[in-house]
């Protein structure tokens, strides 16, 4: 049996024996960065030249394989992953995990987007200096007015693409506040914009990152393209976090 038939079987029992995932939930428990490092680090020139006829064999491969199947089973890994891990690496986990979940979507309107950052905003927004309703049932706490407005950049007048910056504000809460910097060609995109956002180069800093962050790294990766159906808007969100029972 040839060298390249050979890596093809023990690829194929590999995915349909459940290997891949008992390795992949051993390599997340021991750490996502030295997994890589070992991974990616540099080896011997021998091990160099074996690896580069392996990859000529496993990349075509792997790329034609039916991953359907195996990714909800990853899935299901990494949520037991995450049950067991130190809360340190929690954060780092779970925005591991949000990142392979893909965002299937061709274009989002500017406002549907305005819309997935108020419900972050509602979830994460400081409520200290709010006060506290107590009309109409329960305690809670006032309402956090929001907006976006799209800022378009002044061109030169020979430049065929068109810049602008997404605002998307909280008054109230600063840390909330998001400028996301978009870009179309005008004779091609058709109305179409890009999102442009950086990608993460350290797996360190996946603890770092909020979920709209996470969103807007997604929509990027997917090409997801923004229609502007709107240059602003102004709205009002109530916050989830529920004031704590007084008594005086």
């Amino acid at each position: 049996m040839s060298l390249e038939n050979s890596i093809k079987d023990v690829i194929t029992k590999k995915l349909e024996d459940g290997t891949i995932e008992k390795l992949i939930a051993e390599q997340l428990e021991n750490g996502i960065k030295n997994a890589l490092k070992d991974l990616l680090g540099s080896y011997g020139d021998v091990t160099k030249v074996i690896e580069k006829q392996v990859k000529s064999v496993m990349i075509p491969y792997l790329e034609n394989y039916d991953y359907s199947e195996y990714i909800t089973k990853l899935d299901s890994v990494l949520v037991d992953v995450l049950k067991s891990s130190a809360l340190e690496n929690k954060k780092m986990l779970e925005n591991f995990k949000d990142l392979m979940i893909p965002e299937e979507m061709e274009t989002i309107k500017v406002t549907d987007l305005f819309e997935r950052w108020k419900k972050y905003v509602e979830h994460n927004v400081e409520t200290d200096d709010l006060e506290v309703c107590y009309e109409d049932g329960p305690p809670s706490y006032e309402y956090v007015d929001v907006r976006f407005e799209v800022e378009f950049n002044e061109e030169r007048s020979w430049s065929s693409v068109k810049h602008a910056v997404l605002v998307f504000e909280c008054e109230h809460d600063k840390k909330m506040n998001f400028e996301i910097r978009i870009h179309t060609w005008p004779e091609f995109d058709k109305g179409k914009w890009t999102i442009e956002r950086n990608s993460i180069h350290d797996i360190n800093s996946l603890r770092y990152l909020d979920e709209f962050s996470i969103l807007l790294m997604k929509l990027n990766q997917n090409g997801t393209k923004l229609i502007l159906d709107s240059d602003s808007e102004g709205d009002e969100i109530k916050p989830d976090k529920e004031p704590e029972a007084s008594f005086s």
